[in-house]
């Protein structure tokens, strides 16, 4: 989603002139589970034509999957925006009864990670106690892709980024199959809401575990966003700039693969190259 502006433009040579130009839109969105608040975050709202909250709903989803807070989407009834907030920009998760979820755990941990990530040696080990690495199960076909394959897909990203067309100022990330087909693409103001959102999809969707996707990401790769993948049982991430050093070591443990640099015709495969092939 943009919005319409009307900045001074300067050119070398030219000197300044008003143009109309179109920015992201840049919206808080409160997530409430039963009722009670657990987390704020600006995001992207869904462009216009879609149902009005349906990029909200994968975020929420995405979210509460990916920090743990639920262990399977099963666990959610539905998601509803909350018709008491003035601003609309509120959601309500009903969760199934006899769902237990540790709600003051949560908000402190958003609290720590909401401005520097999942900070702490203690935070990490958690995240890594709580999600299982990467197996592929007996009888299961091994999860191969091909390296034109794999080469591709930051470009099949970016032909859907139709609100960065507009406004170049959004991160987005993206589920394709082991062919390169994409499954869902998000865009988002923030690298791990646009995660979030494409987790949520495919969470309310009834697609996870992604065994046998690519998720691609449109800047650098960190340690958060290759946890969000462990957490939907991804176990390829792509990203078209750097990864952080926490970010190789986690996915090396988590028996994820890990490329980045993803920049035809070359890129660099950080963990568990086996599964790349050509």
């Amino acid at each position: 989603m943009w919005a319409a502006a009307r900045p001074v433009r300067w050119q070398a040579g030219a000197g300044p002139a008003a143009r109309d130009d179109r920015v992201a839109v840049e919206e808080p969105l409160e997530v409430r589970v039963g009722g009670e608040a657990v987390v704020v975050t600006m995001r992207t709202p869904g462009a216009v034509g879609e149902s009005l909250d349906q990029q909200d709903r994968e975020l929420a989803a995405g979210f509460l999957v990916t920090e743990g807070v639920v262990d399977e989407p099963g666990a959610i009834l539905r998601i509803d925006p909350c018709v008491k907030a003035e601003d609309g920009n509120v959601i309500n998760v009903h969760l199934h009864d006899g769902v237990e979820v540790d709600l003051e755990r949560l908000r402190r941990h958003v609290y720590v990670s909401s401005s520097c990530g999942v900070c702490g040696k203690a935070s990490i080990e958690s995240v890594r106690q709580r999600f299982e690495p990467i197996r592929e199960a007996e009888g299961e076909p091994r999860t191969r892709v091909e390296a034109s394959v794999l080469l591709s897909l930051p470009d099949r990203l970016r032909a859907a980024q139709d609100t960065f067309e507009q406004t170049g100022g959004l991160h987005a990330a993206g589920l394709f199959d082991l062919a390169g087909e994409p499954i869902v693409v998000r865009e988002d103001v923030g690298r791990h809401n646009a995660v979030d959102k494409v987790i949520g999809f495919a969470a309310l969707g009834g697609l996870l575990p992604l065994r046998r996707a690519v998720l691609v990401v449109s800047g650098r790769v960190s340690f958060e966003i290759v946890h969000k993948a462990l957490a939907a049982g991804v176990p390829i991430v792509a990203a078209v700039s750097a990864p952080s050093s926490l970010a190789v070591e986690f996915a090396q443990d988590s028996g994820q693969t890990l490329a980045g640099f993803v920049r035809p015709p070359r890129m660099n495969v950080y963990t568990r190259a086996d599964r790349v092939m050509g």
